[in-house]
């Protein structure tokens, strides 16, 4: 079997895409989306009937052109799902609005929008993520979210914090950022090439994964953005791994042994002290980590100005 076959055995593989050929060639269990792998994809041809009937529907909306444009905007990201999950069994994540993070109400309006949108397609929620960034206020949101049986995925995720609320808060799932990790401690430490033993990305997902299994949160673990197949083969054991088709094109080709580098038995047996978490502790431990809050916000800040872009080609159709 090839690296791809053999990771498959112990992590679920999801893709991390908007692509559906991409999609249909690797054959992954779910499928994520945000909004600048919506915009790449909405923007190639191939998919432009998809993005015109998201502007049809935002001209029929009611209101006035912002309203339009939300409208427009949710449609889009909900035409892509609808696709996505014609092709794979599991699941498909669709993220919420990024300049919505700091607002608990508005971000679980936009959320059952998004599900309407779906229900109305004969879409089951139950094969919906709603990928909310991972700040304090968007984790409030998904515990109310999760209350009224829509599952969420916390994404924007780069401290062992924003994980332990997110466990703490019952969210379905977490989407820990690997690769962004890495690039700001390479940027950091003025390198070109950590090792993937010691990548700081790697692990922090792994120091998750024993904090979870320890304790025995349901919560799923999904690591994501990966910049190299040496990342994904360290993280082998994890719940799921979201992986872009150039990785997945990689670990196809790749004969590399891939062998569990994660355990549930191995994470009970650590010596594993609980957190408790309040919204002070949550706000003060995350200042105190550098690297996490410059990579959410600037996260935040990159699907935001995706989606204004996507915003601008609306306005232009009007």
């Amino acid at each position: 079997m090839n690296s791809l076959e053999q990771l498959k055995q112990h992590t679920t593989v999801v893709a991390d895409t908007g692509d559906f050929q991409s999609i249909e060639k690797y054959k992954p269990r779910d499928a994520t989306t945000n909004p600048s792998l919506i915009l790449k994809a909405a923007l190639d041809p191939k998919y432009k009937s998809l993005l015109n009937d998201a502007v049809q529907y935002a001209k029929s909306a009611k209101g006035d052109l912002n309203a339009k444009l939300r409208f427009g905007i949710k449609k889009l990201f909900v035409n892509f799902g609808i696709e996505i999950l014609k092709i794979i069994p599991g699941r498909v994540s669709t993220e919420v609005d990024a300049r919505l993070s700091f607002r608990i109400y508005d971000t679980i309006s936009y959320a059952k929008g998004l599900i309407r949108l779906y229900r109305k397609e004969g879409i089951s929620p139950e094969r919906i993520l709603i990928k909310i960034a991972a700040t304090w206020e968007g984790i409030k949101a998904a515990e109310i979210l999760e209350k009224e049986g829509i599952r969420t995925n916390l994404t924007l995720l780069f401290s062992q914090e924003q994980a332990i609320a997110c466990a703490d808060a019952h969210v379905t799932l977490i989407s820990p950022f690997v690769g962004r990790i890495l690039d700001w401690y390479k940027k950091e430490r003025g390198t070109d090439h950590i090792p993937a033993t010691e990548d700081p990305g790697v692990l922090s997902v792994k120091k998750i994964y024993n904090y979870y299994k320890h304790f025995h949160y349901p919560t799923e673990i999904m690591g994501a953005s990966f910049r190299n197949k040496e990342e994904i083969l360290e993280l082998a054991g994890c719940d799921l791994l979201t992986i872009s088709p150039a990785l997945l094109e990689e670990l196809e080709n790749s004969q590399i042994e891939v062998t569990p580098k994660l355990t549930k038995e191995e994470a009970e047996k650590q010596n594993i002290e609980k957190v408790q978490l309040d919204e002070m502790e949550f706000r003060w431990l995350m200042n105190e980590d550098r690297m996490a809050t410059e990579k959410l916000s600037e996260g935040i800040r990159i699907f935001s100005n995706d989606i204004r872009t996507l915003e601008k080609y609306f306005k232009e159709q009007f």
